[in-house]
């Protein structure tokens, strides 16, 4: 079977209330196309999903959101939800974990209501992006170009709307974390890897 993220590390950043379905999907997308994975976050020990109408499995932290460094890893995965993005936008340590991926170039998913996350980031600004249709005011606030799609990507970012569109977020997900980092992203950032 084909490994096209061997020897890639992904982090997987999220809090309590994160849409269940949209970490363990793509987490198994990811292990089988070879890739390694890390849960991050601020919680301690575990974390709570939330599955769709009711709360969810507890799933491990594998490295504490103080302990991580984004240069430890290849891409970033940000699951959504309505709870998990909206406490990940007042931690500034997660802003600053997300920051260091797109100066980086590095290549970032995001789905459903993860993108609130990337407005406080600061890192939507003249990007193409989809989400979750409640938050398109939102991305077009903060000066991305929101659109409806399945799945859309820019210089490395992917994003699509809800866990109906995992089965194409996943596909190009794979594809655009094999590709790597991409460094004009990087240059438009002014960065170049900055640890946090």
């Amino acid at each position: 079977m084909d490994k096209p993220l061997q020897g890639k590390r992904v982090a997987m950043l999220v809090e309590n209330g994160f849409e269940q379905v949209e970490l363990t999907e793509p987490r198994k997308a990811l292990h089988d196309a070879g890739a390694e994975t890390d849960v991050v976050s601020p919680a301690k020990g575990a974390v709570k999903g939330w599955n769709f109408t009711e709360w969810g499995d507890e799933i491990a932290v594998d490295v504490p959101l103080e302990q991580a460094d984004p240069n430890a890893y290849d891409a970033l995965v940000l699951p959504g939800g309505v709870m998990n993005p909206d406490k990940l936008r007042m931690n500034e340590r997660a802003l600053e974990f997300v920051r260091s991926f797109f100066n980086a170039g590095k290549p970032v998913a995001v789905i459903c209501h993860g993108p609130w996350t990337l407005i406080d980031a600061g890192v939507v600004a003249g990007r193409k992006i989809t989400s979750y249709p409640s938050i398109a005011t939102d991305l077009r606030n903060a000066g991305a170009e929101w659109v409806d799609e399945e799945v859309v990507v820019d210089r490395g970012l992917v994003s699509s709307r809800n866990p109906n569109d995992l089965p194409a977020f996943n596909r190009k997900m794979i594809e655009e974390f094999a590709e790597g980092r991409h460094e004009q992203a990087a240059a438009e950032r002014g960065g170049a890897g900055v640890a946090v």
